[in-house]
C-alpha cells in the first residue's frame, strides 16, 4: 500500500476551515506549530499573493515560515494581516 504525505493546505479551502484550524493550533500554545500553521495557510492561499499583500518577498516568506524558523513578531503580524487573520485574547481557564 502506498501512502501520500498529508498536507493540511489541501484542506484549507474556506475561511471557516482556516479559522477552525488556526484556533485549534493557537490552543496548543506552541510557537513552532503556529509558524507551521501559518505556512499551511499561506500555501493554501498562494505564496505569491501573500508576498504581494504583506510587502515581503517570497524568499523571506519561505524563510520565516519554514520549520525551526524564529521570525520576528512584526513579520508574523504582517503575514497575519495579509491573510486577514485577527488574534483575539481570552483568559486561560
Amino acid at each position: 500500500m502506498k501512502y501520500t504525505k498529508f498536507d493540511a493546505a489541501e484542506f484549507l479551502d474556506s475561511e471557516e476551515a482556516i479559522t477552525a484550524y488556526l484556533s485549534a493550533v493557537l490552543e496548543e500554545n506552541d510557537p513552532d506549530l503556529l509558524i507551521a500553521a501559518l505556512g499551511d495557510i499561506a500555501r493554501a492561499r498562494g505564496m505569491a499573493k501573500l508576498a504581494e499583500d504583506s510587502g515581503l518577498n517570497r524568499e523571506s516568506l519561505y524563510k520565516a515560515l519554514r520549520p525551526g524558523a524564529k521570525p520576528r513578531f512584526d513579520t508574523i503580524f504582517r503575514i497575519m494581516k495579509a491573510l486577514n487573520i485577527n488574534i483575539q485574547a481570552k483568559a486561560m481557564p
